[in-house]
């Protein structure tokens, strides 16, 4: 008998920016703070909404207690923004325009491909309907998403984040 035995190797990048990042044009959206290694003003990386969708926009519908029936959410992932930044840490503290404030440990960003949602139903999110910016977990796709763990984490009108 003959035993043939196959290695497969596969062969994963990952984009690493370093250093001072792009400056926004538009309106300030999001600060984000701490620990990071990438910057653009005074030790911080600030974006407005075009520096945020250049990183790459990603859609998923899920039902959400927040609104009726499965909904269509298109933002950024934030495992990739956290490495855009050069995020150094295990947990970020999100803070909201209304001062609401949650604890998020870093690695929910990958393990649940979390996003930031810019957009509902495919238009951009009025501050009056939770945006500009949401914390969106996809949670139809893991059922232990569906707890208020889970949906505290889940900061609306988000405008900075703190590296720790």
């Amino acid at each position: 008998m003959r035993l043939t035995v196959m290695l497969l190797s596969f062969v994963v990048t990952t984009q690493v920016w370093a250093g001072e990042l792009s400056k926004p044009v538009g309106k300030v959206l999001l600060t984000v703070s701490g620990n990071i290694e990438n910057t653009n003003e005074d030790g911080k990386a600030v974006f407005d909404i075009t520096s945020l969708e250049n990183l790459g926009a990603i859609s998923f519908q899920t039902s959400s207690p927040w609104y009726n029936g499965r909904t269509t959410f298109t933002g950024i992932s934030l495992q990739k923004l956290m490495d855009y930044v050069g995020a150094k840490g295990s947990v970020v503290k999100v803070t909201a325009l209304n001062d609401y404030t949650t604890v998020i440990p870093l690695s929910d960003f990958k393990k649940y491909n979390v996003i930031l949602a810019l957009k509902i139903n495919g238009e951009y999110m009025r501050i009056r309907d939770k945006g500009p910016l949401f914390i969106v977990y996809p949670y139809d796709s893991i059922p232990e998403l569906n707890n208020q763990i889970f949906y505290s984490r889940s900061a609306w009108q988000v405008s900075s984040m703190k590296i720790e």
